[in-house]
């Protein structure tokens, strides 16, 4: 029978509390100008930077000291700040006593709940279900303390492994299969947790395991190899003195993943209504000089391997369509005229993929989409080719950045998508767009 558990994910409400705490602040100060709510809005920021409201399986004070404090005096300076700009002076003292009172606030209300969630955890109201990988010396001592100290609120309930180092009757857990079995397991017993202790199998040959969690609602956290000599940061959690290195979550199963999709739908309907004066020029330069059939449509493969029709503008007319489906390349193709040589040069034959993006079959920025017979070639022969389908095909990418493009590695290219969804960031897909738009001017395409 599949055991319930309760997932208690303490982030909003310690969301709540510092809300709560800015609140009290606000009333004992008897002030609530707009300076403040901009002052609350940057030291709620400072902390989800600083990951204070991230989960984690050991809960310190001490550990947020640091932070707190620093959110405390970006409260202070923000509002003197901001009062200054606008010439509405406020006493320094009465804003120096507000991001004090925040500060205790903050402190009294964060004790109390880490409190609260290490009681509920103790007695079993907040239990996560965990999946130790590999069932070695590590991974026994690792379940031993899951165990012992339930404050932790991880409970294991097996360990994964091939071919495992001990005897499985001596082991502290059930071993319940081997790592093909991971993502079946994980639904099975409705699994929060995965660690990745030291089993039979190198690192490297759990890459594509561990992928298969990517769209299963689960934390994946990893042993380092050298642990004893393991640096604590903000990105390591800890059972018992043995360190836990969280695992980056999957892009899409993030906030900043639906807001990528906003800007996509934004950006490409205000390109569609910008840039149409230039594709309808590109439209009449296109039937001008190559008859009826101004659009070009090939089937891609996108986002989970799932195939779509893209649009282009068409360069040349192929002459079937298994010279389309398999012709690699057409830059040397005699017969591209002036026309279609300068929209492949200039990448202006892509604009039609705005209409792509605006109706979700695209992202602006990801891994390029190839033919279903390219897609077959390549996965045979190059690692991990397939792994950079996990997320929408792109517009322009990380990979077309570089240069890569057109006659160019292949392997380099899987190289640089994966690359590029495991380091995921809006921040780097706005740096890519902008590198875009500069070879776009610049005629750099191919």
């Amino acid at each position: 029978m599949r055991p319930r558990f309760l997932k208690g994910p303490v982030g909003p409400y310690l969301l709540l509390g510092d809300l709560a705490a800015f609140a009290v602040s606000a009333l004992a100060s008897g002030v609530f100008a707009p300076v403040q709510a901009v002052a609350l809005v940057a030291v709620v920021v400072c902390f989800w930077v600083f990951g204070l409201y991230r989960s984690r399986l050991s809960l310190s004070l001490l550990d947020d000291l640091p932070y707190l404090l620093a959110g405390a005096v970006l409260c202070l300076t923000t509002e003197l700040s901001l009062s200054a700009l606008l010439l509405e002076p406020r006493p320094r003292l009465d804003a120096v006593e507000q991001s004090l009172v925040l500060l205790l606030g903050v402190l009294v209300l964060r004790r109390l709940a880490y409190t609260v969630v290490k009681t509920a955890r103790q007695m079993g109201l907040v239990r996560h279900a965990a999946l130790v990988l590999g069932a070695g010396n590590v991974g026994e001592r690792l379940v031993a303390d899951l165990q012992a100290h339930r404050e932790y609120g991880v409970d294991p309930v097996g360990f994964v492994d091939s071919l495992p180092r001990r005897d499985p009757e001596l082991l502290p857990a059930p071993l319940l299969g081997g790592y093909a079995e991971l993502a079946e397991l994980i639904e099975d017993f409705a699994v929060r947790v995965v660690v990745v202790a030291f089993g039979n199998r190198r690192e490297a040959d759990l890459v594509d395991i561990l992928r298969t969690c990517d769209r299963l609602d689960c934390e994946i956290f990893v042993v380092p190899r050298l642990f004893e000599v393991h640096t604590t940061t903000r990105d390591t959690d800890q059972v018992w003195g043995l360190p836990l290195v969280r695992v980056r979550r999957a892009p899409f199963r993030t906030f900043s993943w639906q807001i990528k999709r906003a800007v996509d739908v934004a950006l490409s309907g205000a390109a569609l209504l910008a840039l149409s004066p230039v594709m309808l020029a590109c439209a009449l330069a296109v039937r001008f000089e190559g008859g009826p059939g101004i659009i070009f449509r090939q089937v891609r493969v996108g986002l989970d391997g799932s195939p779509f029709e893209v649009l282009k503008f068409r360069s040349l007319k192929p002459v079937d369509d298994t010279e389309s489906a398999t012709n690699w390349n057409i830059k040397h193709d005699d017969r591209l005229g002036p026309v279609g040589r300068f929209l492949r040069k200039s990448s202006l034959d892509e604009l039609p993929q705005l209409w792509n993006i605006l109706r979700g079959d695209m992202s602006l920025v990801g891994p390029r989409p190839e033919r279903p017979h390219f897609v077959d070639e390549f996965t045979a022969r190059v690692p991990r080719y397939m792994a950079r389908h996990r997320v929408p095909a792109g517009l322009t990418g990380w990979a077309q950045v570089h240069g890569l493009r057109g006659d160019t590695s292949i392997e380099d290219r899987a190289s640089f998508d994966n690359y590029y969804i495991e380091n995921w960031s809006l921040w780097g897909d706005l740096k890519i767009m902008a590198r875009t738009i500069s070879q776009v001017v610049g005629a750099r395409g191919g």
